[in-house]
This record gives C-alpha cells, sequence and structure tokens, in this order.
C-alpha cells in the first residue's frame, strides 16, 4: 500500500533542508537515539489522536544517507513497530523537502506499507487499518513539520483529512 500526505512551512527551503539534516532529534517525536556510521536509528512514538485521546505506537525509524539537488532534500527513512512488531506494518519510503518559493517549502512524506497478517491482514486494511495508517502519516508529518519550522505544537489542518463517513439510522416501523 501506498501513503503521501505533505505539509506547508513559512521557512525557506534552505532553512527547512538545514533543520532536517541537524540532529534528527531536533525534529523527530524521538525517545532516543543511537548514531552509527552510515544511518541513524531512532527510537520514536507515533500514533494519532482518536476522540482527545492519544494512540500510538513506539517505533525504530532509521534514516538514510540525505540525497541534495537545487531546492530539493530526500531523506530515505523506514520504521518498524517495536514489541510484537509482527501485528504491524513496517514501513519504507522518504521524506522529502522542496522549495515552494521565497519563505516556504514543503514537507512530503511518501511511504510503502505491507499489511501484516497475510490475507486476513490485508482485509483488515482494507476495511480500516488504511486510515490509521493514513492518520499516523498526517499526524507524524505534522509534528516533525512543526518542529522542523519551530513551532510546539502543530495547527490541526482539517480540509485534508479524509471524508468521515456518516451512516444514517433507520427509523423504526411503526405498528
Amino acid at each position: 500500500m501506498f501513503l503521501r500526505y505533505y505539509c506547508e512551512l513559512a521557512q525557506g527551503f534552505e532553512a527547512t533542508a538545514d533543520r532536517l539534516l541537524e540532529a534528527p532529534e531536533t525534529w523527530l517525536p524521538v525517545l532516543a537515539s543511537s548514531a552509527s556510521a552510515r544511518a541513524e536509528l531512532l527510537l520514536a512514538e507515533v500514533g494519532f489522536d482518536l476522540v482527545g485521546r492519544r494512540v500510538g505506537k513506539q517505533v525504530r525509524i532509521r534514516l538514510g544517507a540525505a540525497m541534495r539537488s537545487p531546492g530539493r532534500l530526500v531523506l530515505p527513512l523506514t520504521w518498524l513497530a517495536t514489541g510484537a512488531s509482527s501485528l504491524f506494518p513496517a514501513f519504507e519510503g522518504e521524506l522529502e523537502v522542496g522549495a515552494l518559493g521565497s519563505g516556504w517549502s514543503q514537507l512530503v512524506i511518501s511511504v510503502n506499507y505491507r499489511p501484516p497478517l497475510g490475507a486476513v491482514g490485508k482485509t483488515f486494511d482494507r476495511l480500516a487499518l488504511h486510515r490509521v495508517a493514513e492518520a499516523t502519516i498526517k499526524d507524524f508529518l505534522d509534528r516533525a513539520g512543526a518542529r522542523l519550522a519551530g513551532e510546539e505544537h502543530p495547527q490541526p489542518d482539517r480540509s485534508r483529512l479524509p471524508p468521515r463517513r456518516h451512516q444514517r439510522k433507520r427509523a423504526a416501523a411503526s405498528p
């Protein structure tokens, strides 16, 4: 399954790219980190807010070597759930920042994942879990973007949320 989400930052490309390349714990929701010569391995919390409560999971995030070109920076990333990791999808993709003009940049996350648990997992993913994955990616990018832009808490952007599905209740038949 493929997911892509973006947010716009009121901060120029160079400033955003430079902050993205700084120590990841300055912009990721990091719990702990350990650096290696080739990549960063980070322990982070991902999730989303649901009816005023935080639903989250601890994951290990690995950041690959950045690829930079004029007006664009791409940072490969993977994340795996900690604990019972076979019950959660592994995400593999990239974080990208691009120039949007003077004083603006766009932060994009593109990931692929395979639902866990084979055919049963694919069915659950189609029914509901794909929306959970979407909400998790959105929350992750909004929080990372807010920290990159120097904000403490991201402002919710409800304009890009998936539409809610409303079910009509059937009126009881009167005798």
